[in-house]
C-alpha cells in the first residue's frame, strides 16, 4: 500500500517591510491635507472674484457721481457768471440762491463718494487679502500632491528614501496649510479718508 501523496507546501509570500504600513498612514493624512487645502483654496478664490466684481462696480458708481457733480460744478460756474453780470438785483438773487442749492449738492456728492471711494478700496483690499491667502493654500495643495506621489513611487518601488523625501516635501506642505488656515493675520480694512470738499 503507497503512501498518499503529501501537498506540497507553498512558499510563504515575503512579510512586507513594517515602513510600508507607515507610508499608507502617511499617504491618507496627506492626501486628507490635500483636499481640505483645495477647499479652502477654492473658497478664497470665490471670495476673490466675487470682491473683484463688487469692487469694480462700486468704482462704476463713484465715477457716476463724479460725472453728476461735475456737471454741477459747471453749472454753477455759469450762474456764478449770470449773476455777476445781472442788473436786476432780484435776477441776482434767484442766481445766487442757485448757486448755493448747488454748492449744497456738490458738498452731499463729495461725502456721497467718500464713501463709496472706502467701501471700492475696501473690496479691492479683500479681493488682494484672499487672492493672498488663497495662494498660500494653493502651495500647500502643490507640496502635499508632490509628496503624495513621492510617497506612491516608494511604495512601489520599495524605496524608502522617497518615502522620507515625501514626508519632508509634504510637511512643508502641511506648514503653508497651517499658516493660511490658522496663523495668517485677520483681514484689516483701510482707514477711512476725511474728503476735502469743495468751496
Amino acid at each position: 500500500m503507497s503512501e498518499a501523496k503529501k501537498p506540497e507546501a507553498t512558499p510563504a509570500a515575503p512579510a512586507p517591510d513594517a515602513w510600508t504600513k507607515w507610508v499608507a498612514l502617511s499617504t491618507t493624512l496627506l492626501a486628507v491635507a490635500a483636499a481640505f487645502s483645495t477647499l479652502k483654496g477654492g473658497s478664497f478664490s470665490t471670495q476673490t472674484q466675487l470682491a473683484t466684481v463688487s469692487a469694480s462696480n462700486k468704482w462704476s458708481y463713484f465715477q457716476s457721481k463724479s460725472l453728476k457733480q461735475t456737471a454741477r460744478e459747471t453749472e454753477r460756474e455759469i450762474i456764478t457768471v449770470v449773476a455777476a453780470g445781472a442788473a436786476n438785483p432780484e435776477a441776482k438773487a434767484v442766481a445766487l440762491a442757485s448757486v448755493a442749492k448747488i454748492e449744497k449738492e456738490i458738498k452731499r456728492y463729495d461725502e456721497e463718494k467718500a464713501a463709496i471711494k472706502l467701501e471700492a478700496e475696501t473690496l479691492d483690499a479683500k479681493a488682494s487679502y484672499n487672492q493672498a491667502r488663497g495662494g498660500n493654500f494653493g502651495m500647500a495643495v502643490m507640496f502635499l500632491q508632490i509628496a503624495i506621489m513621492l510617497s506612491a513611487i516608494a511604495a512601489l518601488m520599495k524605496k524608502k528614501s522617497f518615502w522620507l523625501i515625501g514626508l519632508v516635501t509634504g510637511a512643508v506642505g502641511v506648514g503653508y496649510l497651517t499658516y493660511a488656515w490658522a496663523l495668517y493675520p485677520e483681514f484689516a480694512p483701510p482707514a477711512a479718508k476725511v474728503a476735502v470738499t469743495s468751496k
